[in-house]
């Protein structure tokens, strides 16, 4: 059957039409297919691993100062137990070291003393009562130089060693194991001289300043802060500084405050 001009126009285009609709189709599919492949057979690319952290490194630990060598050149501030250790210093003295050694005595306390060349020289006497007391000796200088510290060690060295020397005098085969700077300035050839001879240097917790009188304040107000200031900064293991050379006081404040640090702590001589 022929077909008109007409009709063969209109089925070329119904052709045509067909065609683009089917390359149309094929080229989405094409394309979906692409889009498919990409989302679900490729996986996402993972980060790059992060290092781990290396473990801190902790600074080493700052050593604490042992408060007991808290004083000046590392001299000891405490007994290194909870007794606490009175001491005296500068004497022996004719009136007062006396009566300290008879308050002691009669409470059954030891105590250090802390003595002077000179004033051991005039009174070895007293020395000798000291030792057979039981209580212990500390070296004080020859002079109570305050400036010891800044000598050269051969006339540091002279001046202990001469004070051990007047002690050994008046009581042979004592034992003189401590040393105490006047003024308590240490310097470390200070401490190590005294190291040199075999004495241990010792400064102190508790300074209630016994030997220094205000203008004008009685006998009565002065013992009063003696004992108030002992009392008031005394800790177990403190090292506590007194005076019975020319100080009257002094002893007078102790027949108060042995009873009382007695009931709070042991009282010790250093050993």
């Amino acid at each position: 059957m022929r077909l008109s001009r007409a009709k063969k126009a209109v089925l070329l285009g119904v052709v045509l039409i067909a065609v683009g609709l089917t390359g149309r189709a094929s080229a989405e599919s094409a394309q979906d297919s692409v889009g498919t492949l990409t989302a679900s057979s490729v996986a996402p690319s993972s980060p790059a691993a992060e290092p781990k952290p290396k473990p801190a490194v902790k600074p080493p630990a700052r050593a604490v100062k042992n408060p007991r060598f808290g004083g000046p050149a590392g001299s000891h501030m405490l007994t290194g137990s909870k007794g606490v250790a009175l001491t005296f210093d500068d004497g022996p003295d004719p009136n007062e070291t006396p009566k300290l050694l008879a308050l002691l005595a009669q409470h059954h306390v030891k105590a250090t003393f802390c003595l002077v060349g000179v004033q051991v020289e005039r009174h070895p006497g007293i020395v000798r009562q000291i030792v057979a007391r039981g209580h212990t000796l500390c070296n004080h200088t020859w002079d109570h130089s305050l400036k010891i510290g800044k000598d050269p060690a051969s006339k540091i060295q002279a001046d202990l060693g001469r004070t051990n020397a007047a002690i050994h005098r008046a009581a042979p085969g004592a034992k003189i194991k401590y040393f105490r700077a006047p003024g308590g300035n240490f310097t470390p050839l200070l401490v190590s001289t005294a190291r040199q001879l075999g004495m241990t240097s010792i400064y102190w917790r508790v300074d209630p300043r016994d030997w220094s009188h205000r203008k004008g304040e009685t006998s009565a107000a002065h013992q009063a802060k003696v004992v108030r200031q002992i009392e008031k900064h005394c800790r177990p293991g403190a090292i506590v500084l007194s005076h019975d050379y020319a100080q009257p006081d002094t002893v007078a404040a102790y027949k108060k405050l042995i009873p009382w640090l007695k009931k709070r702590y042991t009282l010790i001589a250093l050993p």
